[in-house]
């Protein structure tokens, strides 16, 4: 997000005139220097008398018709998003609120109006509450003033505290249920809402805000505990607390022996070190119980959201504590409440309007969105797919779920209306949204899509959005669909997908192919896969003994987009939400993106796009890791390439390829990890059936030495999201036949533990994996210090430990 502290550039009035038409009326707090009256027809969509209120989303500083000549008011110059080009003005997301009011005075019998706010923020969701109590304001007394209160109030909220995360920081957090995911991040916010941190109130909050372990790089082994020795040491608590009365409140290590999901330890381990108030770290040989009186809490304890401490100093804080303010209390609350938004204020007038800024949003993904709602909308069992087979599109014949024909579009640059006859307007704005999240791998891979996005597009500038190659528009008017200037039309009302006759392969204005002429290796891919089989753009099937023979080999039923949309329809109908759902499209499209790699290299003997395709070797003593796309066998690699290899093509001339290139090359250099292909390890130990100890031993090892920081660690986490089991890739490490691979396991794990994040990864394995862990953690502790007592002369880095250090060691064992 940006640093500016000005959330609003513009703020606009429009009024539907009987005899002239929609009017700009209001500019502030200066005109845009663009065409008025597209902006009063943008504002003012078709049928808008018909809705007593609706919302559409459009974009400034997109296209050469609708950049804004002057500077952006009140803003510095130059200030632009990463992922935007230098060469390009800043996009401006575009929020509109119209309103019908009935008016028996008026000729027609009502009043139109809609009012609209410029913002470099895509999150423009959550600025609707204060737009329409600004536009109820402008329908009572109606003055430019309303749109200065407005202007005013948006640019004086308060989001300098809100936590900047890294693109894997974002990931981590958008695959994650936690509600207290990246709570550290909120410790100044937190410490700046309740002041003094000697006061009581400073200690509920210092609960909630430092429920994990501050970020650090000593060496975690120090504080092991062996799971045997802490139930042994509970068995023995519980013996004495039967000889004598229990007491008021459950003693610090009772809690800690939970293994409810709520510690990823067992007897004491779970605080690595005591912070105590204003974040002093306590010595980490001091005592369990004479830190916990020392201080309010204890660091680490109950990062799970759903577990319950039983100490009543848990992560709620103590009922009976003093509480700020109305405002500061609930800001802190809703902060401990779910740390995927930041909680911020809109002052309007004397109303007090909560916010919540979302945190992990990239900028191609705009306003509120539902992946669910298109896939439902346009699911095989709903939808009717018509028009030509097209190979960039029809990877599946005629058996090609809609949905993966759109997708097919989106990805080639096809030109794609979604219309809505007698539909709000806000109902096509939210599917061309969906649809450029939907290409771009949720905002995450690709980007270019908003660029040629027009969530509402009518025929006031028809000519010049037309004229962008591949555009994705929302239309409510019929008079498109006749018109034929699409390549797929998707109709909300009738759940009916059409590829249009005319459809052409490729446009005058494309982005050239990046390589030069191709040459395909013999015997690797399918005919269907190189650019002479798409000469023929409307090939019917049957027409040809050859057609038929292609199109029954791909509509077979266990094809892999067939099973893909079968399985989002069957979370669907299970009612998993629209995260889950957003992340296996995600991961479709990096699938997607490494079969591309791999065709490229087979037709050009390199790739631009991802790592090289290649294996596991062991040679002369000499071991290299694998990387690149994995298949569960032989047979199937050729299969998937010659299916997908059409739209690959197609898409290698796209604007979206060529900036994913520059991504690539960027990333390959400024990742926290690079050097190999951490996804591809992971994926070996995921789905490998025959793994050398080798391979194993390397990939271990080379992991182990690549997580030193705490960016090399939500890197790696990113990796391995909670839908997909999270750590438990890494944790068949923990049983392998070879020492060295379970100490390297053992070393990853002690990395993770030293960062909250990574606690609460450890806290998803289960019982026998993180018992095996503790166990082993221990065992090579031991081990160590034994070897060390047996040399001549003891080491200084040995010496240098203190004897509390050394008695973490034994926590536990009574």
């Amino acid at each position: 997000m940006s640093n500016d502290a000005y959330h609003c550039s513009f703020v606009l009035l429009a009024d539907f005139d009987i005899d002239r038409g929609a009017l700009l009326t209001y500019q502030f707090p200066q005109p845009l220097g663009t065409d008025e009256g597209l902006l009063a027809n943008l504002m003012l969509p078709d049928g808008a008398e018909k809705q007593p209120e609706d919302w559409t989303i459009f974009f400034l500083n997109q296209t050469p018709f609708n950049t804004i000549a002057p500077v952006l008011a009140l803003e510095s110059p130059g200030a632009s998003d990463g992922y935007e080009q230098s060469e390009k003005p800043e996009l401006l997301y575009v929020l509109n609120l119209v309103r019908t009011k009935l008016d028996k005075t008026a000729r027609r019998g009502a009043v139109v109006k809609a009012m609209a706010i410029c913002t470099r923020h895509p999150f423009v969701q959550i600025f609707k509450p204060v737009l329409v109590m600004a536009l109820d304001d402008y329908f009572a007394n109606p003055s430019q003033d309303c749109l200065a209160r407005l202007f005013d109030a948006i640019n004086s909220m308060d989001i300098s505290m809100a936590p900047v995360l890294t693109r894997y920081e974002k990931l981590i957090m958008r695959a994650s249920e936690r509600k207290d995911v990246f709570l550290d991040k909120f410790d100044d916010f937190l410490q700046g809402l309740l002041g003094d941190p000697g006061t009581a109130t400073q200690q509920s909050t210092n609960l909630a805000a430092t429920s994990r372990q501050t970020h650090r790089a000593s060496n975690s082994v120090e504080s092991q505990s062996s799971f045997e020795e802490g139930i042994l040491m509970r068995r023995r608590e519980e013996r004495r607390e039967a000889s004598r009365p229990p007491p008021s409140q459950p003693s610090p290590s009772d809690a800690s022996f939970s293994l409810d999901g709520s510690a990823v330890w067992v007897g004491d381990e779970s605080g690595l070190e005591q912070v105590g108030p204003g974040g002093a770290v306590a010595g980490a040989g001091a005592s369990s119980s004479s830190v916990a009186s020392s201080v309010p809490f204890r660091g680490r304890r109950s990062t799970d959201a759903s577990s319950v401490s039983a100490s009543s100093n848990g992560v709620h804080g103590r009922r009976d504590d003093p509480t700020p303010g109305p405002g500061t209390s609930s800001l802190a609350m809703a902060v401990m409440k779910d740390s995927h938004f930041f909680p911020g204020i809109i002052d309007y007038g004397e109303h007090h309007l909560p916010i919540k800024l979302p945190l992990a949003t990239f900028p191609e993904e705009v306003g509120d969105y539902s992946i669910i709602e298109l896939i439902t909308t346009f699911s095989p069992l709903q939808a009717t797919l018509s028009g030509p087979l097209h190979p960039h599109l029809h990877t599946n014949g005629a058996l090609t779920p809609p949905v993966i024909v759109l997708f097919n579009a989106l990805l080639t640059g096809k030109r794609i209306i979604f219309l809505g006859h007698h539909k709000p307007a806000h109902l096509v704005s939210n599917f061309v949204l969906s649809a450029c999240a939907l290409g771009s791998g949720c905002g995450a891979i690709l980007r270019g899509f908003i660029r040629r996005a027009f969530p509402y597009a009518n025929l006031t500038n028809r000519e010049e959005w037309e004229s962008i190659p591949g555009f994705i528009a929302g239309v409510t008017n019929p008079i498109f669909e006749a018109s034929g200037s699409w390549d797929l039309l998707c109709d909300i009302g009738t759940k009916r997908m059409v590829v249009s006759k005319d459809i052409n392969i490729y446009h005058p204005t494309s982005v050239p192919p990046s390589q030069g002429p191709l040459i395909i290796r013999t015997g690797t891919l399918r005919a269907e896969g190189s650019v002479g089989s798409e000469e023929d753009v409307v090939r019917i099937p049957g027409r040809d003994s050859t057609s038929t023979q292609r199109s029954d080999l791909a509509a077979k039923a266990d094809h892999p987009d067939n099973q893909f949309i079968d399985d989002l329809l069957s979370l669907i109908s299970s009612h998993y939400g629209e995260p889950l759902v957003q992340a296996r499209f995600t991961e479709y499209l990096v699938r997607f993106i490494k079969l591309a790699s791999r065709y490229e290299e087979d037709i050009t003997g390199t790739t631009t796009i991802g790592y090289p395709n290649v294996t596991y070797t062991e040679k002369a003593g000499e071991r290299r890791l694998g990387s690149g796309i994995t298949f569960p066998d032989d047979s199937t690699s050729p299969r998937e390439i010659a299916l997908s290899a059409s739209r690959i093509e197609a898409w290698r001339r796209t604007e979206s390829y060529r900036l994913y290139q520059i991504d690539v090359r960027r990333s390959m250099t400024t990742n926290p990890i690079h050097g190999f292909d951490v996804s591809y390890q992971l994926l070996r130990l995921r789905h490998a059936k025959r793994m050398p100890d080798g391979e194993a031993e390397l990939i271990m090892r080379t992991l182990s030495e690549n997580l030193q920081t705490y960016d090399q660690v939500t890197e790696l986490l990113a990796h391995l999201p909670p839908h997909q089991n999270g750590l438990l890739p890494l944790s068949f490490g923990l049983f392998h036949q070879q020492e060295a691979v379970r100490d390297y396991t053992v070393n990853i794990f002690n990395e993770l533990r030293s960062h909250s994040i990574g606690v609460q990864f450890l806290q998803a394995l289960n019982h026998f994996q993180r018992f095996a862990y503790v166990r082993q953690a221990h065992a090579k502790e031991a081990r160590l210090v034994r070897d060390q007592n047996t040399l001549p002369i003891p080491p200084a880095s040995y010496m240098s430990r203190t004897p509390s250090n050394r008695s973490n060691s034994s926590i536990g064992g009574g």
